[in-house]
């Protein structure tokens, strides 16, 4: 048993329930404990939510360790909190909809720009039974550039703790929407010329992002590839037989705070599977 713990998000809905189902899960597969969050106005009100939550989980994992504790505060101040000590805080979404129920006013890309560890966000629409054993599917890595080092050795811890394979998939900077037409003068027109000096190394970034961790853990099965679509396409029909994907968040300092890369953003409106995002500095 470790000191860390995995930290979910409640608030009695369904939303919620999916999330604390998601949530008991990876604490059993990181032997960690399960602390359950509710963020109210009155802590008076918490009780049967929380009773409720702990119940269930103490139902399915009898062996897991839970705790529970109503906080006086939103739900992004208290998970940002929370994350800071966490090996992973989850929390529910309901997709193009945004966040619902405690975490009105989408808290999941909200909390995302800020979370101090690894979070993972919960698609509550997504069917349970999805025609492959969840033991079977993939981790997907989306790496966005080489320097994605921290978000490449958690996604190698996670595929070591499922015992699936770890499916690495580069995000280029210039994805494009449809086939390129091929130049009846191949490499002399500006975009073949473009292509023939850029391809190659996008190519190569999948492979060479993940030389270390694949070095710390050789027992992972590796399938590197570089997506030629958009990421509304190629990342999202990726992830529909994966159990996961990790991205690293690379948030941005704007004039309304923090935000998101248009990357990450897309897979949590649109995601077939949970996403965990990996914290970087803000750029």
């Amino acid at each position: 048993m470790t000191h860390r713990h995995v930290v979910v998000g409640v608030d009695g809905s369904l939303i919620a329930v999916r999330a604390l189902d998601q949530a008991a899960q990876e604490a059993v597969r990181r032997a960690a404990g399960l602390h359950i969050l509710y963020a109210v106005s009155d802590r008076d009100a918490s009780g049967p939510v929380l009773a409720s939550a702990a119940a269930r989980v103490r139902g399915r994992h009898p062996e897991l360790p839970v705790t529970t504790s109503a906080v006086e505060s939103t739900a992004v101040e208290s998970l940002v909190h929370e994350s800071e000590e966490a090996a992973l805080t989850v929390v529910g979404t309901r997709g193009l909809a945004g966040v619902t129920g405690l975490l009105v006013g989408a808290v999941g890309p909200r909390l995302a720009a800020r979370a101090r560890g690894p979070l993972m966000v919960v698609r509550h629409d997504l069917p349970r039974d999805r025609g492959t054993s969840a033991g079977e599917r993939p981790v997907l890595l989306v790496l966005q550039g080489d320097g994605d080092t921290d978000v490449a050795a958690y996604a190698f811890e996670e595929a070591e703790r499922r015992g699936v394979t770890l499916r690495v998939v580069h995000a280029t900077t210039h994805l494009h929407l449809t086939p390129r037409i091929p130049s009846p003068l191949p490499a002399t027109s500006p975009g073949r010329r473009r292509q023939v000096r850029e391809d190659p190394a996008e190519e190569a970034v999948p492979r060479l992002g993940v030389v270390r961790p694949r070095e710390q853990h050789p027992q992972v099965c590796v399938d590197a590839r570089t997506g030629r679509l958009s990421p509304a396409h190629a990342l999202l029909e990726a992830m529909r037989e994966a159990s996961v994907v990790v991205i690293a968040t690379h948030r941005h300092a704007g004039p309304l705070g923090r935000h998101l890369g248009p990357v990450a953003r897309t897979l949590l409106h649109h995601s077939h599977c949970p996403v965990v995002l990996v914290p970087t500095p803000v750029g």
